[in-house]
Formats: structure tokens, sequence, C-alpha cells
């Protein structure tokens, strides 16, 4: 079997040396690209199993980058933020992005979440078997808001909304299970997979944009709701 391929997309020398020896060292085949527009072309020279895409890069940045790539291809993303940098955490989730770290980060925490993306990816595409809501394959309907996860479409109030996959998923797990309380825990294990070693912020940040999108008013949420110390719970109207 061989071993996974990772694209390095990192314009810091220091940083690059230590991963190729780190992720090297772990068993992956490691490529780099040093910016945005090479990270393109390495991409499709390559075909990587998983991109490790630096925010600030030269060239194009790594939100351009990741929205490139995510109009042709699915292959996981982990985006490498700036310590503290929430809003480039929140536009690379928004764009595509399966995953961040920050800087500076370990080299055992990075390469288990490199793992976990590429567990689950192997999953979604057809090696292995994920849990689904019940009402899989099912249109769904909760009030104002309907999901038909066969031709992923989401209407709001009579209008389409585009939906990147992991807001997609977080709501119709929300919409499946309408009027139950779906602890966090629940929510990431089922969307990201029980192997998932990130923190709870990713799914604060889909949970954030998606009432962006489906509530009527954002600030004062009726459709998506926290349930202080549990999680959170769709209302049925």
């Amino acid at each position: 079997m061989s071993s996974p391929t990772i694209l390095v997309v990192e314009d810091e020398a220091s940083f690059v040396d230590a991963l190729q020896i780190g992720l090297t060292r772990e068993g992956f085949h490691v490529e780099v690209a040093t910016d945005g527009i090479e990270a393109i072309t390495r991409f499709e020279q390559v075909e990587p199993d998983l991109v490790l895409l630096d925010v600030m890069l030269p060239r194009a940045s790594g939100i351009d980058v990741c929205r490139q790539l995510r109009q042709t291809s699915s292959v996981p993303i982990i985006m490498v933020t700036a310590k503290s940098s929430e809003i480039d955490t929140v536009v690379g989730l928004e764009v595509g992005a399966d995953d961040y770290v920050t800087k500076p980060y370990r080299i055992r925490e990075l390469v288990a979440r490199i793992r976990a993306q590429l567990r689950r990816n192997t999953m979604e595409n057809g090696t292995g078997e994920i849990e689904r809501p019940a009402v899989a394959d099912a249109a769904i309907r909760v009030g104002e808001v309907s999901l038909d996860p066969e031709e992923h479409r989401v209407t709001v109030d009579g209008s389409d909304i585009n939906l990147p996959l992991k807001e997609f998923e977080v709501l119709h797990l929300l919409l499946a299970n309408a009027g139950r309380v779906l602890t966090r825990e629940t929510l990431i294990d089922r969307v990201w997979g029980t192997d998932y070693v990130g923190d709870t912020k990713t799914l604060d940040v889909h949970i954030k944009r998606l009432r962006s999108k489906v509530e009527p008013d954002p600030g004062s949420p009726s459709r998506i709701v926290t349930i202080r110390g549990l999680g959170y719970k769709y209302e049925r109207t």
C-alpha cells in the first residue's frame, strides 16, 4: 500500500523543513509548494491525498487556493492560521476547509488530525461505512426550511441557499432530529467523525454560519437554538 501524499503549502522554510522531517517519519510522502499559485500547479501534478494549507502565502492567499481547489476536488484540506486569527478560521471553513490548526502547533496533534481526515475521506468515498441520519435519502422540511440530500439542495423561505459540505451535514443532522437536543459531542462525532481531535470552535463556526443563512434574525436565533451546557436543537415550528 502506497504512503498517503500530503501537499504542504507553506512559505516559511523552518516550518517546511520540520514538516518534511516529521511527516515523512510518520509514513507520509510529502510534496511542497511555497506560494499560492504554485500550490494549484502542484496539486494538479501530484494529486495529493490531503492538503496542509497555510493562510498567509505569497502570490495568492490560502483562502483563495482553498476556494479554487473546492471547485473541482473534495480532497481534505487543513488550514494553518496564525495564532488567534479567528477571522481566517471562519473564512477558511466557509470556503470549504475541513479543519484548521494554529501556529505554533505540535507535530503529534497535526498528524492525528491528518490521519482523522484521511480516514473520514476514505469512508465517505465508499471504502467504509459512516453513520447517517435515519432519513438520509429523504427530503426534510421543517417550517420554512427544506433540505434535499440527493440534490444537495437547501431552500429557506422559498429561496435556494448554497452551503459548503460540512454546513450541509450539520443542518441535515439538526433537521432530521428537529425538536431533540443534540449534544456538541454528538454533532462533532456524526459530522467530523469519532476520531476528530480538534476543539469545538469548528462546530461553533459552522453553527454561526448556518444561522446567518437560515435564521430570520441571526442575532436572535429562533430555528437553531443553543441549549446551554448541552448543545443545539432545531426548533419545530
